[in-house]
């Protein structure tokens, strides 16, 4: 055999090759040695022979030793930004300068967690500490601390990007604690300005909440943790959030993402955000509000309207955004933004709050959007001031005026865009005050015309123009705001976009964000709504042909949806009984093309034999709340389970044909077994919905001292003689076999089960009683986690999970 150390001529191993043929041809078994041995002797002459570099690789070397990472720089975006007077030209050097700088890394404590208040002290207690001690001097004193302006000290900042938290080796234990929080669901990562919009939503416990563009869900999951927050103990919350984004891939994300919130209150769609459909029954819409029992129309609370947008605001931590951005990229996004709110404000209910949001600076796409909306909804809808709502937060009012650059051109109103370019620099996109209309209102001492009528074409009027505050020179952390003087001959509006928030990157170290947060007064009429479906653009930029696409299919399908919702609706106000059975047929199959079915789980046997074998209480209703998304209900893998306001949701959309494109629901409770043991119930628990349910349980409960829970956690599998607390094997070993639920003893008391039970502070993971043992059935993750917590609780020193390579031979 050639030593794989030793070095050797390529004469010697062509000798062994041919060797190794000949012992083929003598013996199999042989020959297989000879190979294996040859591929060794070639993997080490390979590896330890001089090669000469070929010219060409040469040449690369040199280069890369010499290479350079790109400027952070584009005269393009500093034109522009300075143009538009983003900030005040005294203050441009600071705005470019943190651009150009790293952005801290921020992140989130969930507080509807059970591991909250441990994670609270943790960062309290332990790791402030050693941070402030252990990278002051490289990062400054306040290495991590709460943002001021988020509720509750939830919110975290940290001094060091995330690439900094990756590659310091100091920082290795708080990254490592980090990532595995974020993945059981105790804390997102999510950069600080992105957590605002929601703040604005001003959510209450019975909220319908829609999400419009969602995905990856940072904000839906925040959404989730203040309805959850709101609960009471041991009861789901009335709140509900429909999750939509129009990519199917991003919805997987999306999906992925919540999984770790564990909630029966969330609608995963997949639909173009501006032509999410109305699934209304009523052929009137007066008719929606004469039953108040069962919702008429899907419409919501809140919409959070994040749009798509150019994503400049973000370039701090996406350096390749210099060498990327041109104008044109806002000006491309601008109709479809404008589509998308309007669609968002249809879904409103009238008193009910819209927020938009970007992650650009580009006034084309922030202060022209909702200029438009304001002129297209008239009475319908004003812009609020919110300033005082989040008074730690700093902030500048929105733009009066700006120009529109189109291909290196500038222009102050739409009259001087040439004429071929009309059908793509639009008149939204300028500033402009309402056009002249029956209705008006007064606002900040200067009096706006409100009309809705008005003519698409937009009035460019410059009218009192100066005496509109609307500039952003200012600064706002309170309710203090300063102003400048508007640039001079420049076209503004006359709406009070000065209510809009401008989150600007140099004023607390951040990103930047544009939000504007709009109210409902009444319902829009009808030609307000038609707007939304007749707009189109075309361009000649190659980089919008599929986004453009994809808006030109959007409004093209908006009617036929809208005729679909009319027939169905006579159908149910002529025929009740018609309508029952194609709830019925819809049941069978989903409309969707490779979209599982939603169907109720109706099967009573079934269901009454996992509340017998579980001791369900009656208080927790099931018949009516378990969906499953199997094709056949009667084998179902998993059923879910869904709240009242969910549920409603639902029915409502069996009857109008399944309008919905729906990608996930519910929380999922109970799964089928393969055991063998002997099982009555065909179902197990699910962990997920453990927490839920687990107040409603009164059977196959055991309660196991610290030592012993570690010690499933560990090792999964444990036999009940090798339990330390002997009653507690003998516990297990007299239940039938099947799915139980373990709990924590705190201490050596105990315990009355009604009262631990109830509390939903209890700790308990989810078992299986076999014929000798009990086994954890719990994910690696979330096994962490609860080691962790019970080791920190109890002082008590477990093994790490990762050695966990053979439960079986460590029992």
């Amino acid at each position: 055999m050639i030593a794989s150390r030793t070095p050797v001529s390529l004469h010697s191993l062509l000798v062994a090759g041919d060797h190794g043929k000949r012992c083929v041809a003598g013996g199999r078994k042989r020959g297989r040695v000879q190979r294996r041995h040859l591929t060794q002797a070639l993997e080490s002459f390979w590896r330890h022979a001089p090669r000469p570099a070929p010219p060409a690789a040469a040449a690369r070397g040199e280069a890369n030793r010499s290479w350079q990472p790109p400027p952070l720089e584009n005269p393009a975006f500093e034109e522009y930004y300075k143009e538009q007077r983003i900030v005040r030209e005294e203050e441009w050097d600071d705005f470019i300068s943190v651009l150009r700088k790293p952005l801290p890394a921020t992140f989130r404590i969930n507080a509807s967690s059970q591991s909250f208040k441990d994670i609270c002290s943790k960062l309290e207690n332990d790791f402030k500490r050693y941070l402030e001690s252990e990278v002051s001097d490289e990062y400054g004193e306040d290495a991590i601390r709460p943002l001021p302006w988020y509720p509750g000290n939830l919110a975290w900042h940290l001094n060091f990007s995330r690439k900094q938290l990756r590659k310091n080796q100091a920082l290795e234990s708080f990254h490592e604690f980090l990532k595995h929080e974020s993945e059981v669901g105790n804390i997102t990562r999510q950069e600080a300005v992105s957590m605002v919009p929601p703040l604005f939503l001003n959510i209450q416990p019975d909220h319908h909440i829609f999400d419009m563009c969602a995905a990856p869900g940072s904000k839906t999951f925040q959404l989730l943790e203040m309805i959850h927050q709101s609960k009471e103990p041991g009861l789901l919350p009335r709140a509900l959030v429909v999750a939509n984004d129009v990519n199917a891939q991003r919805c997987d994300l999306l999906i992925h993402n919540m999984k770790r919130m564990c909630t029966a209150n969330l609608i995963v769609t997949n639909h173009e955000a501006q032509n999410f459909p109305d699934c209304c029954l009523a052929n009137d819409l007066s008719e929606i509000y004469k039953n108040d029992c069962k919702p008429q129309r899907l419409e919501f609370d809140r919409v959070l309207c994040d749009v798509p947008c150019s994503g400049d605001g973000t370039i701090r931590k996406g350096h390749d955004m210099w060498r990327k951005w041109n104008s044109g990229m806002g000006n491309g996004l601008h109709l479809l933004q404008v589509d998308i709110s309007m669609r968002g404000i249809a879904l409103l209910k009238v008193g009910g709050r819209m927020v938009y949001s970007t992650c650009s600076m580009n006034p084309v796409e922030n202060e022209a959007v909702i200029a438009e909306l304001l002129q297209r909804c008239g009475n319908s809808v004003e812009l609020l001031d919110v300033s005082n709502e989040l008074t730690e937060l700093v902030h500048r009012p929105g733009l009066s005026t700006w120009k529109v650059q189109d291909k290196g051109s500038w222009f102050q109103n739409h009259d001087d865009v040439p004429c071929d370019r009309k059908n793509v620099i639009l008149p939204s996109m300028f500033p402009a005050s309402k056009s002249i209309q029956e209705g008006h209102s007064v606002c900040d001492d200067i009096e706006v015309n409100t009309g809705s009528n008005g003519s698409f074409s937009r009035n460019f009027s410059i009218e009192k123009t100066n005496k509109v505050y609307c500039d952003t020179d200012g600064i706002s952390n309170s309710n203090t705001t300063k102003h400048s003087d508007s640039t001079p001959n420049s076209t503004g509006s006359n709406f009070p976009l000065h209510r809009c928030m401008r989150i600007v990157p140099h004023d607390q170290d951040s990103g930047a964000f544009f939000i504007a947060v709009l109210h409902k007064l009444s319902p829009l009429h009808e030609c307000q709504m038609v707007e939304v479906t007749k707009t189109k653009v075309l361009d000649d930029d190659e980089s919008l042909e599929e986004l453009k696409k994809n808006s030109i299919d959007a409004h093209t399908s908006e009617d036929s949806n809208l005729t679909e919702v009319t027939l169905v609706s006579d159908d149910v106000k002529n025929d009740q009984a018609e309508s029952g059975n194609r709830m019925n047929k819809l049941q069978d199959q989903c409309k969707w093309k490779g979209v599982d079915p939603v169907l109720f789980f109706r099967d009573l046997t079934v269901i009454k034999s996992i509340v017998s074998f579980f001791g369900i209480n009656i208080s927790f209703p099931l018949e009516g709340h378990l969906v499953t998304r199997s094709a056949d209900p009667n084998n179902a893998r998993r059923i879910y389970y869904v709240s009242k306001s969910v549920q409603e949701i639902l029915q409502l959309n069996v009857v109008v044909g399944e309008q919905l494109k729906i990608a996930s629901l519910g929380l999922k409770m109970f799964e089928t077994h393969r055991s063998k043991d002997g099982c009555p119930c065909a179902y197990r628990l699910s962990y997920e919905g453990l927490p839920l349910l687990l107040p409603y349980i009164s059977k196959r409960i055991l309660c196991a001292s610290p030592n012993d829970f570690l010690r499933l956690l560990q090792y999964r599998t444990v036999n009940f003689a090798h339990f330390i607390d002997a009653r507690f094997g003998e516990e297990a070993a007299s239940l039938i076999p099947g799915c139980c639920v373990v709990i924590l003893r705190e201490g050596h008391q105990n315990l009355d089960l009604g009262s631990t039970t109830m509390d939903p502070t209890t700790i308990a993971i989810v078992c299986w009683r076999g014929k000798a043992t009990l086994n954890a059935m719990v994910s690696p993750p979330d096994r962490k986690e609860l080691l962790e917590r019970i080791t920190h609780r109890f002082g008590l020193k477990a093994l790490r999970v990762e050695e966990d390579e053979n439960p079986r031979r460590q029992n």
